[in-house]
């Protein structure tokens, strides 16, 4: 495997908003939305590295406007840039108004994922080709991201050492 387009690993879903999928408010719990990003997202990350994969962070998820009942959401994944076996993956998620026809991009989010061997090691995974201005934005200013995100990890291990695991 040398190299692969992102178009390789696109994951296109739609789906209806329905009255279990809704909070207080009525629009669509925030909850139920990372869920099906976190879908959409490994499915795009085991089809670019076709190997198993796991989800090693969920970066951002940016709720820019509420999906309602009325909407359609629609979900679309592929992977943006890639490390030695950790891929970014980039989801846009579009709220369609179905009786009017208004699509506005309701959220987007970022995830990075690690391909796993056989015995469940990080495997490489290939180089990544943009192709569409929005794929070479994407790709352009991952390895800023990659930076920001290695630098959160290491405060989360910090963290993750100071905390107690005493029973309340």
């Amino acid at each position: 495997m040398e190299a692969k387009y992102c178009r390789e690993s696109r994951v296109i879903r739609t789906s209806r908003v329905f009255p279990n999928d809704v909070n207080n408010h009525n629009t669509l719990f925030g909850g139920r939305l990372m869920s099906d990003i976190d879908q959409v997202a490994s499915i795009s990350a085991a089809r670019y590295s076709r190997s198993e994969c796991v989800t090693a962070s969920t970066d951002s998820v940016d709720f820019l406007h509420p999906v309602r009942p009325t909407d359609s959401v629609c979900f679309e994944s592929y992977v943006t840039w890639k490390g030695t076996s950790s891929m970014e993956v980039f989801v846009k998620i579009i709220a369609e108004d179905l009786k009017s026809g208004k699509r506005k991009i309701a959220a987007t989010a970022l995830l990075t994922f690690v391909a796993l061997d056989e015995n469940k090691r990080p495997t490489w995974v290939p180089e990544v080709i943009p192709e569409t201005e929005e794929e070479k934005k994407l790709h352009e200013t991952a390895s800023e991201r990659a930076r920001v995100r290695k630098e959160r990890k290491q405060k989360s291990k910090e963290l993750a050492a100071f905390l107690t695991m005493d029973h309340p």
